[in-house]
């Protein structure tokens, strides 16, 4: 059984997560990379993708992040995520609808506008990926 180590997972709107860990699969943008106690220390950018996160006991739970940084350090792990969503709280109909809306503005909007709105688009369907795997 792995030795426990700290976790956070921190977005702008709020801590998402705080607490004793066994490993952490996190999505780097080299790769993949899972995290366990006593980890070389390292700082690396986060590529949309799937956070799980598994707890002494066997327990897991799934996230999605996009956006941000993963630092491990002696002391554990933090992930500062642009976006990170809970997907035990996502629902299959506000995951919907959020996508049509984003389908709209793609076909709606121009340039940048049009650029972002497509990135949008881009990070809902990965999270209905996630949500579906």
């Amino acid at each position: 059984m792995p030795d426990p180590f700290k976790f956070e997972l921190v977005s702008p709107e709020k801590l998402l997560f705080s607490g004793e860990v066994e490993q952490v699969l996190v999505p780097g943008a080299e790769g993949d990379m899972t995290i366990m106690a006593k980890h070389a220390p390292l700082i690396t950018t986060l590529r949309p993708g799937l956070l799980e996160v598994e707890f002494p006991g066997g327990k897991r739970q799934r996230f999605f992040a996009r956006g941000g940084f993963a630092e491990v350090v002696p002391a554990g792990l933090t992930i500062l995520a642009e976006t990170a969503i809970d997907l035990d709280e996502m629902s299959p109909e506000h995951l919907n609808q959020a996508i049509a809306n984003a389908e709209e503005d793609v076909a709606d909007l121009s340039g940048e506008a049009k650029d972002r709105a497509q990135m949008t688009l881009q990070h809902l369907r990965q999270v209905q990926a996630a949500l579906n795997a």
